[in-house]
């Protein structure tokens, strides 16, 4: 028997955009395959999370995802939690359990995958990392997947978190310096291995642990990634999290591309409604410029990064794939951004 320490992670109640929560229980675990029902329930204080009012505070952790622990390493666990209220039912705050549902009641049968891109900015305190101390870079140009002192910021901590996330056995599939200095880019998602589920509870799960784990791993560093889609105003370019999507349909090499122009309408004709949930000061991101459409728009095109919804160049060529959803903000929770597109795309499949 080991006693391993066991990480639980959970997303708070903070508004507009919830963020993670973790600590740590002492759980006794015999050496055999180790299985969720291995971790208990456990609980916390929802008033001190924005969940709960101080004289009714105790939610319970229900364990829904784990990974061994690349931190602190074997035989320890991060264990990814949903957070239920005391009668068992799923807290408001957990948007995860409605995910569950739509899968259960619409998408089985159409096998939809999912994966995001994940941008985000590294800061020194109130500051971009790299940046001067007072006034601005260089304009934005030589930055994007550059190389060199002068060019690039933080690669000491992204190449951590990188292998922290395979030794998590996490489905990342790549990195990337981004567009404005200090701006940096991870992808969840499917990768072609064949063991593998780019199902979106499972790749959701995983962006939640990665986003757990470069956050933790900045810590050692005193360096703080944030998701704000507008780091910093004026001519740089916000954070976004595009989202790939596909169903079995659109990944049908006789008649892919019907699906996927099929699913682009269904996604015109809920546009309000998938921008309420991708993510807050949204805004602020999506003006039409930086490689964005404007929030009030809805374009889609070929190749187009200035479109709300991508249809990759190779995917257009090859007459099926996936599509890519340009619209949701580096904060938007994947949970949510998840279920309205399954919704959205699966749902109009169905009728």
């Amino acid at each position: 028997m080991n006693l391993s320490q066991v990480t639980y992670i959970w997303i708070d109640g903070s508004s507009p955009t919830q963020t993670l929560r973790s600590k740590t229980k002492i759980v006794p675990l015999f050496e055999k395959a180790v299985t969720l029902k291995d971790f208990p329930q456990w609980n916390f204080d929802g008033s001190s999370t924005y969940q709960a009012a101080g004289h009714d505070s105790d939610l319970t952790l229900q364990p829904v995802c784990f990974v061994q622990d690349p931190i602190l390493g074997q035989p320890n666990y991060l264990a990814l939690c949903e957070v239920l209220n005391p009668d068992g039912t799923p807290h408001i705050s957990n948007k995860r359990a409605h995910l569950v549902k739509v899968m259960e009641h619409i998408a089985k049968s159409q096998d939809p995958w999912i994966g995001f891109e994940q941008e985000y900015t590294l800061f020194n305190g109130q500051q971009p990392l790299g940046w001067p101390d007072r006034g601005y870079p260089a304009p934005q140009g030589p930055f994007y997947c550059g190389v060199g002192a002068d060019e690039v910021f933080g690669r000491h901590l992204v190449e951590q978190h990188a292998q922290a996330c395979m030794d998590a056995n996490l489905m990342l599939y790549g990195i990337n310096a981004e567009v404005m200095p200090g701006q940096w880019e991870f992808q969840i998602g499917y990768r072609g291995i064949e063991t593998e589920s780019a199902d979106p509870i499972t790749v959701c799960d995983h962006l939640w642990i990665a986003r757990w784990l470069l956050y933790r791993l900045g810590e050692e560093y005193g360096i703080s990634a944030k998701l704000h889609p507008k780091p910093v105003k004026g001519d740089w370019n916000g954070a976004g999290k595009h989202t790939n999507f596909s169903t079995k349909a659109m990944r049908d090499p006789k008649n892919g591309i019907d699906a996927i122009n099929k699913a682009i309408k269904a996604l015109e004709a809920r546009h309000k409604e998938h921008i309420a949930v991708y993510g807050s000061d949204l805004e602020l991101r999506l003006t039409g410029k930086h490689e964005t459409a404007s929030i009030h728009q809805f374009i889609a095109g070929v190749g187009n990064r200035g479109a709300s919804v991508r249809i990759p160049r190779p995917v257009a060529s090859k007459g099926y794939g996936y599509l890519e959803d340009r619209r949701p903000g580096a904060n938007a929770n994947p949970y949510e951004v998840a279920a309205i597109l399954v919704e959205t795309i699966c749902g109009d499949a169905e009728k």
